[in-house]
């Protein structure tokens, strides 16, 4: 069952009430110290390469699995830095649904970067310094980020 068919079948019996989703989120670094952001299509906010865990699937697949399809980069090596959640996490969907995010955040190596992502969903990819960070869509602590 992949996370698209468990949370619509939790959908239909919970409607628009809160759901917890589990998640993961990775902190891409360049040479130069900076960070690697996302814009997903359709989206004024940039985040970290992330995206939900499936039923079934570790934490550390689905780390893998998300910076594959959004970044094109494969990981060399991972630690898990930091683990955030809480109200800060809540969004409403503007179809209704509310969802509060647990997102383990990875900091991660990559062994190969092509900044080619297989997700359409991702408008585009940009790395940024501490000085020029963009708004982002969940409120990660800039001392995870730097």
């Amino acid at each position: 069952m992949t996370a698209s068919s468990y949370i619509t079948s939790l959908r239909a019996k919970i409607g628009h009430d809160l759901l917890l989703l589990p998640s993961i989120a990775a902190l891409i670094h360049d040479a130069e110290g900076r960070l690697l952001l996302q814009r997903k299509a359709g989206s004024e906010w940039w985040s970290l390469p992330a995206g939900g865990i499936e039923p079934g699937e570790t934490p550390e697949d689905a780390l893998h699995r998300e910076v594959l399809e959004e970044t094109g980069g494969c990981i060399e090596a991972a630690v898990l830095v930091a683990v955030l959640g809480g109200d800060g996490f809540r969004y409403r969907y503007p179809n209704g649904d509310l969802v509060e995010y647990t997102v383990a955040v990875f900091r991660c190596e990559l062994a190969s970067f092509d900044l080619e992502p297989a997700d359409p969903e991702t408008q585009e990819l940009r790395f940024f310094s501490q000085a020029d960070m963009p708004g982002l869509a969940q409120p990660y602590p800039e001392t995870v980020l730097f």
